[in-house]
């Protein structure tokens, strides 16, 4: 005999609130994703190493170009509200500071997985590609590649490509940055 459990789903306002009324304890790794409150996995050296290196790279290269902002809140809708690894934005005179950027503020999202490579491809990315994200990156810790996903529509990403050590991908919505796998996984 299966039970259904009624859920109650929160709204972005009501989850910044919770947070600004400390609800949450200090620390906590959170995001609201369809609604629900995720508890995120904790940052491992084997994970933040390759963000810390798209960090360094993408600054490099845009060179003040756009904004390249890590673990920090994309706003996607009104029940969404993930922290993607790596976020590469229009650039803004006030760095975001009156809200939190949305999905035409975005060059690029990046997600880094290890052991949550298969939520970030089933769940985050086809909510990427919902929200009209128009380019992901997932590094795939696991099989040493970087997954490129492009042209979002409602069901998922219609452009994917799996690229290896030693293969090079450039970043579709500006011209002339390119990066090697080896870059990105060190």
């Amino acid at each position: 005999m299966s039970v259904q459990l009624l859920r109650r789903k929160f709204t972005v306002e009501e989850y910044n609130l919770m947070a600004e009324a400390g609800v949450f304890k200090e620390g906590d790794r959170l995001e609201l994703i369809a609604g629900e409150i995720v508890e995120m996995s904790p940052v491992g050296m084997r994970h933040a190493a390759p963000v810390r290196r798209l960090d360094a790279l993408l600054n490099q290269k845009l060179a003040g170009g756009a904004i390249v902002d890590t673990q920090n809140p994309v706003v996607l809708n009104n029940t969404s509200e993930p922290e993607p690894d790596v976020a590469l934005l229009k650039p803004r005179g006030d760095f975001y500071e009156a809200g939190h950027p949305q999905p035409a503020d975005c060059f690029l999202l990046v997600e880094v997985g290890d052991s949550t490579i298969d939520y970030d491809r089933k769940v985050k990315i086809p909510l990427y590609a919902k929200a009209g994200i128009i380019e992901v990156w997932l590094v795939d810790l696991n099989g040493d590649a970087v997954e490129v996903y492009r042209q979002p529509e409602a069901n998922g990403y219609k452009y994917f490509r799996r690229f290896l050590r030693g293969q090079t991908f450039s970043l579709g919505a500006i011209a002339n940055i390119s990066l090697t796998v080896d870059e990105v996984l060190g």
